[in-house]
């Protein structure tokens, strides 16, 4: 977590507690208005950032107009994600909005491959807090001094941006930090507190991944089902990663897809935590991408499975032995 949201949180939340490391947990919470923390902000600026990105990331950077919103990602030479990201295009370039424990090492990658080019790259989660609505936004566009709210669009006003996921009704406000009390004060007034587990847990039920250090290197973009969520294109030129990614797509026969389950377990499950089948005997069938508690009680987890083990439908979390997985729909079919 970044110590400017602690600074903020001892403030203007001095009750809230820190739990997993970078999410914030309020005493009462609801769908709402959640602290964004385990999220930061890379910036990609100037007049040749579009070609920039386009060469290097996995989806049509430059058919996406200023104020379009699209799913992401960089990845290895050997096509496997190194983050996933939320990007959207302003009037001076791209916000990245990736996990907070890539945002340093991505923005140092992200710049070695700038060279030449006209392109600033930094690290922006010092200067730029991320907060989310879960629902509201149309309330949130009937406040005065706040930008309208679209689906899979970004609009900015008084120095804020307003970005609609391109999934659901969910919206993450990018707050100057400076403006953070005025802004979280004004919120907080029509919107309840909300963990940042919730936002999570929203995540999971609409399938989205999130990369983080525990799973970075270890997927495929098909594998977490990105190019169902619109994150991969297959009309553009090269870029790291491409030939396997596509690859995959056209002629490769793909062995792992990720899955929605819920599970009942003493011990919350660790992100990258290996899952166990009975066709696979010891061997690892796959590792869990996300999870968050969930409001019926358990945890709610997205795992990346080998496709033969989520059609006998028994896995197992940590061990042959371990908790077993309920698998629940996603909100998009999975082949």
């Amino acid at each position: 977590m970044h110590p400017k949201w602690l600074d903020f949180l001892n403030v203007q939340c001095p009750t809230a507690r820190i739990e997993r490391g970078n999410q914030v947990c309020f005493s009462r919470s609801g769908a709402g208005l959640c602290p964004l923390t385990h999220l930061g902000v890379i910036r990609v600026d100037g007049e040749e950032a579009a070609s920039f990105l386009h060469n290097i990331t996995s989806n049509d950077i430059k058919k996406l107009p200023v104020g379009g919103v699209q799913w992401n990602s960089l990845n290895s030479a050997k096509g496997r994600m190194l983050a996933s990201f939320l990007v959207w295009r302003d009037e001076a370039g791209f916000g990245l909005i990736l996990a907070e424990d890539l945002g340093a090492e991505i923005s140092k990658k992200l710049s070695m491959y700038v060279l030449r080019a006209k392109v600033k790259v930094r690290d922006a989660s010092g200067e730029i807090a991320l907060l989310g609505l879960t629902d509201g936004g149309a309330r949130l566009a009937a406040l005065p001094g706040f930008p309208p709210v679209q689906s899979a669009a970004a609009s900015a006003a008084n120095g804020l941006t307003v970005v609609g996921l391109p999934q659901g009704q969910r919206v993450v406000l990018a707050v100057p930090r400076d403006a953070l009390d005025e802004v979280w004060a004004v919120l907080a007034a029509e919107f309840a507190p909300a963990d940042t587990a919730r936002w999570l847990y929203e995540d999971i039920a609409e399938g989205i991944p999130l990369i983080t250090k525990a799973t970075q290197d270890e997927f495929v973009a098909q594998m977490v089902n990105f190019e169902l969520l619109g994150g991969v294109s297959f009309q553009k030129g090269c870029y790291p990663g491409q030939e396997i990614v596509a690859r995959t797509q056209y002629l490769g026969k793909l062995k792992k897809r990720m899955y929605r389950a819920q599970l009942v377990a003493e011990v919350e499950p660790a992100i990258g935590q290996d899952l166990y089948a009975p066709a696979f005997g010891e061997q690892s069938s796959g590792k869990v991408v996300s999870v968050s508690p969930a409001p019926e009680g358990g945890y709610a987890v997205l795992v990346v499975l080998q496709m033969a083990a989520h059609e006998e439908g028994v896995v197992h979390l940590g061990s042959v032995t371990g908790p077993q997985l309920c698998f629940a729909p996603l909100p998009y079919p999975v082949d």
